[in-house]
């Protein structure tokens, strides 16, 4: 056995000892098939009920791509391996096809794991090397500068990189000394890709200079995490300090800290909230467009697939909602009523607002808007107000205004389920009650 064959399967046994049940994520490539043929000797010679699955990611990207199933299936036969191919489909039109591309693998993997398995995946220390110097050329701190963590979790599992620690050449040393068979990608060799950019043209000069250079890289990625760890910790008292519950941050907390310590504390609210990292400038804008703007404006900035509004002294940071203030909804009243987009479902229930029964079922209606300066009088309240008015007294956010059913009889506002009940919907004593749940 070769030294890299040793030091390679110690790694893997070391990083996994811990693990019982392994889903490796197998393309085939050279990287990958020395994981998993390291793994199935450490399963045959040392470690019997270890339980080991491949899977394959089909992206019909290539040509080539059903020959490559058809490649890893036959491997994982030979070394008795379960295998599935999961397929997905990418857009190719993507600004960056690689993001694309791994985002839908990861999903696709995700659906596939089960409780108390691993996602194991093959990068290692070249991989690691390229991933700092596209973190830097991106401008990123510390975090971003970070790279791969060896063990992390990923969806309601944990991924592990056991090879982090080894080199592309000991990598393709183990291959050709247990004659081993691969498939390239021949997008590999296509360096339009900034990653493919690094390995094919600049990382071939820098270590013919400098061969460790390299392991330095991944050095300081460790002394980066170390130090974005002990922020971590240094930071997660005051942060719990501000968030509420909800997952608001308090926007006076934030003014009374320093411009660096917010924007950390920023930073780690949006790791709280499981939402990717804001650049710099995207951080500038959240403070200055969005919580100090004027207190009766309504401040909004989008990123990516969520917004950052500030209701009162508090920024939330939200998923984007599609507008659903159009929608006007025909109800029976007899069986439950889907509410648009996943907003649950209204139900005749003993346990809902009670109001009085309309005189035709087929004038009832559910909206999400009154059109209009629309005055409602409330239930309990002596005079007829402007419902924003009435919103703002029960201190719900104007992103939500529009996502709480309205009950109409004909054009008659009768209801807010679950906030409130005007007095045209009111039962009188004597009258019939018509209940109504709202749930998710």
């Amino acid at each position: 056995m070769s030294s890299s064959s040793n030091v390679i399967i110690s790694q893997i046994a070391e990083k996994l000892r811990y693990d019982s049940r392994v889903l490796v994520a197998f393309s085939g490539g050279v990287d990958s098939s020395v994981l998993l043929h390291a793994l199935i000797g450490i399963r045959d010679n040392s470690r019997p009920e270890l339980e080991v699955r491949a899977v394959y990611v089909h992206h019909g990207l290539s040509h080539f791509a059903d020959d490559w199933a058809e490649h890893c299936q036959a491997q994982c036969q030979r070394w008795q391996v379960e295998f599935h191919v999961v397929y997905v489909q990418v857009d190719s039109s993507a600004a960056s096809v690689e993001a694309a591309a791994r985002e839908a693998r990861y999903q696709a993997i995700g659906s596939l794991l089960t409780m108390g398995e691993v996602l194991v995946t093959a990068q290692h220390l070249d991989d690691q090397c390229e991933t700092f110097l596209l973190a830097l050329k991106r401008g990123s701190g510390p975090a971003g500068l970070s790279a791969m963590p060896e063990r992390i979790g990923f969806m309601d599992y944990h991924q592990v990189r056991p090879l982090l620690n080894i080199s592309r050449h000991q990598i393709e040393d183990y291959a050709r000394h247990n004659n081993l068979r691969w498939i390239e990608d021949e997008s590999n060799q296509n360096d339009r890709f900034d990653r493919n950019f690094l390995r094919l043209r600049i990382l071939p000069e820098i270590q013919q200079r400098w061969p460790q250079f390299a392991a330095m890289v991944s050095r300081s990625a460790e002394l980066c995490a170390q130090q974005e760890t002990l922020l971590d910790d240094l930071l997660a008292p005051i942060l719990r300090e501000m968030i509420q519950p909800d997952g608001a941050i308090h926007i006076a907390a934030l003014a009374d800290v320093s411009d660096i310590q917010r924007g950390a504390l920023l930073r780690r609210w949006f790791h709280y909230h499981q939402v990717s990292m804001p650049s710099r400038s995207q951080l500038e804008r959240l403070w200055f467009e969005v919580a100090l703007s004027r207190p009766d404006a309504e401040p909004l900035i989008l990123l990516g697939d969520y917004q950052i509004r500030r209701y009162r002294q508090w920024l939330y940071l939200l998923p984007v909602m599609p507008d659903i203030e159009s929608a006007i909804l025909t109800w029976d009243g007899l069986g439950p009523l889907v509410l648009p987009d996943n907003l649950g479902q209204l139900i005749p229930s003993d346990e809902g607002i009670a109001v009085l029964p309309p005189d035709d079922l087929g004038s009832v209606t559910v909206r999400f808007t009154a059109r209009g300066s629309y005055s409602v009088h409330v239930v309990g309240h002596r005079h007829s107000r402007p419902l924003k008015k009435i919103w703002q007294e029960l201190s719900v956010p104007p992103w939500q205004r529009q996502r709480i059913p309205l009950l109409f009889y004909g054009e008659t506002l009768i209801a807010a389920v679950g906030l409130f009940v005007t007095v045209e919907g009111q039962p009188k004593k004597g009258q019939p009650v018509w209940r109504i749940g709202w749930k998710d």
